[in-house]
């Protein structure tokens, strides 16, 4: 087993309710961290909370947090600080799908995409990159999309967001380089998710699988351990010369490295 050197380290998730953010909290308690998750909905967060914790051994604190406003971010932060002493990994999950033509976006719908993926994930980095410098480092990790480096069309506004994260990513990893605080990004491809689990409407998920696997060159729809194996080598020992770099996890759809 490949030791990622995680035991005792602080780790707060966004968007760790269902999907790629529960995933990533239940792989770095399995590493041995002590693990923060938010999301909005509270009975839901405690419930994967306690399993998480019951399956782990970890511990694993739940606050209700919507990620697009700054004082429930406040909070969040603070109390992981309170119950665990500080930060260590960030991990800025949160997001949901949102794409259509440039004439279908109307501007509440633009600003509510930058709110909850730019400004989620600056606020955050904010407020516990000071944290991480007084404890001599850290690691965050921005989840974004590979259309935030290719775009297609009728992608906005989340391409646009998606974009401006892998530019946080870069530049954040370049300030605070000095300070052992390294800053990368995971550009997403098609991902199983709670998001397919909707849009399949009624049927059998498994079938929206098949199809979209037609489009990604390995054949397949990538899954959310995958992700989540990904962030746990981001935020390691092992990745400790790993900054400002853009990963791809797509199967190789990408037109772009």
């Amino acid at each position: 087993m490949l030791e990622l050197g995680l035991k005792n380290r602080v780790a707060i998730i966004t968007g760790a309710s269902d999907g790629l953010g529960r995933a990533t909290a239940e792989k770095l308690a399995a590493e041995g961290c002590k693990v923060a998750i938010c999301a909005r909905r509270e009975a839901h967060l405690r419930d994967v909370a306690e399993t998480i914790a019951s399956t782990t051994g970890s511990e694993v604190l739940a606050v209700p947090a919507d990620v697009s406003k700054a004082a429930d971010i406040e909070r969040f932060v603070g109390a992981a600080v309170d119950r665990f002493g500080g930060v260590d990994i960030a991990v800025n999950n949160a997001g949901k799908s949102a794409a259509a033509s440039l004439e279908e976006v109307d501007d509440a719908a633009w600003q509510e995409d930058l709110d909850l993926k730019v400004m989620g994930a600056v606020r955050v980095c904010r407020l516990v990159v000071p944290i991480m410098r007084a404890r001599g480092g850290g690691s965050i990790v921005n989840a974004t999309i590979v259309g935030g480096k290719a775009p297609l069309a009728r992608a906005l506004p989340t391409s646009v967001s998606r974009a401006a994260g892998i530019n946080l990513t870069k530049s954040l990893a370049n300030e605070y380089a000095a300070d052992q605080i390294r800053v990368n990004t995971i550009c997403i491809g098609l991902l199983k998710s709670e998001q397919w689990v909707r849009r399949a409407a009624g049927r059998p998920v498994e079938e929206l699988y098949q199809e979209l696997s037609a489009s990604v060159p390995l054949g397949r729809i990538g899954e959310e351990a995958e992700y989540a194996d990904l962030v746990a080598f981001l935020v390691s020992d092992r990745a400790a010369y790993i900054t400002g770099t853009a990963v791809n996890l797509d199967g190789g759809m990408a037109a772009v490295v």
